[in-house]
């Protein structure tokens, strides 16, 4: 008995973006005019959750990503890698564009 009062007490002091589904689908069901919960995802359910509390939207810590920037950067750089090979570059020229490659494509990634 214990156990899940100081469970449920946890979870009411933890912001709601560090619940698990479960725990957020519970409480969106709970709620009344949310349909659909089973069918809606982290973000839906936390957004629904929120409008329903009135609490303010919370600011985002990631930074917006937009990978078709990067696609296009690491495109051009795989076009002047393959110009500067075709021209003679010196090995540590080639290893610099292809580092730098992969440092993009790993943005992209995150």
């Amino acid at each position: 008995m214990a156990g899940k009062k100081k469970e449920q007490k946890g979870k009411k002091e933890r912001p709601l973006e560090k619940w698990t589904m479960k725990e957020l689908r519970e409480e969106a069901l709970k709620l009344e005019g949310v349909q659909g919960v089973h069918g809606m995802n982290k973000d839906e359910i936390l957004a629904a959750l929120r409008k329903a509390r009135g609490i303010a939207e919370a600011p985002t810590k990631k930074k917006m990503v937009n990978v078709r920037e990067f696609k296009s950067k690491i495109a051009e750089f795989k076009k002047l890698k393959e110009q500067e090979r075709q021209q003679g570059a010196s090995n540590d020229r080639l290893n610099m564009l292809r580092r730098k490659i992969s440092r993009l494509k790993k943005q992209t990634r995150t």
